[in-house]
């Protein structure tokens, strides 16, 4: 059995390229699980720095190597313990106090919103593609 072991692949024009290590962890540009109640803590993530707490239903998710601009894209998901699963809306920059934040090439802003109140979900999830 042989094995190849490389740093970059590329196609053949060489202008797409992707590391073995992007490869490895997914194609997603940066991806994390999280805790999003008491003490918030990462469970998993690939290019995440940091989840900052801001406030109950209030985080910003910190990269570990900011992109070249704010054009990604963001897919979210999260999860509950107890039993409001269809209540909860998650709102990515903007807030339902009418407070948007725009993203930064380092970082993201998201509010977890159910029953008329900020929660705390017990699970986050994001994947970030550019």
């Amino acid at each position: 059995m042989s094995t190849l072991k490389v740093t970059n692949i590329q196609d053949t024009s060489g202008s797409n390229s992707s590391t073995s290590a992007e490869i490895y962890t997914g194609r997603a540009k940066a991806w994390v699980n999280f805790n999003g109640q008491g003490t918030v803590s990462t469970r998993a993530d690939f290019n995440v720095n940091t989840i900052t707490d801001n406030a109950t239903g209030d985080y910003t998710v910190n990269f570990s190597t900011p992109f070249a601009d704010t054009n990604y894209c963001i897919t979210e998901g999260h999860s509950t313990s107890n039993g409001l699963y269809m209540e909860y809306a998650t709102n990515i920059f903007d807030r339902p106090s009418g407070i948007h934040t725009d993203p930064t090439t380092g970082s993201f802003r998201c509010t977890t919103y159910g029953q008329s109140a900020f929660r705390d979900p017990n699970a986050m999830f994001f994947a970030v593609f550019r």
